[in-house]
């Protein structure tokens, strides 16, 4: 059950990401699935470092955000990659 809830929750983060990225016309369903669950790994990550949001486990408001944060950075980090600039 877990990992059908991730699915759900890393769409919903990489379609949120997209849509602040302005990339939201080019990308599928399944690569909002694949932002959002790669960029919760890197934000909660991050912020499990710096100490914000608890673990990588938890599912909290915080945690959230910071899963928002790490896919806007992923999305960032790839329109750098395709297009030599951040949009």
């Amino acid at each position: 059950m877990g990992w059908i809830i991730a699915i759900i929750v890393g769409g919903i983060i990489g379609w949120l990401a997209s849509m602040v990225m302005a990339r939201d016309a080019s990308m599928g369903i399944f690569w909002n699935i694949v932002v959002g669950v790669v960029g919760s790994f890197i934000g909660r990550f991050i912020g499990s470092l710096i100490g914000v949001g608890s673990t990588l486990t938890s599912f909290d408001i915080p945690g959230l955000l910071m899963s928002l944060l790490g896919a806007i950075v992923l999305l960032g980090i790839a329109n750098m990659v395709q297009r030599g600039r951040v949009r």
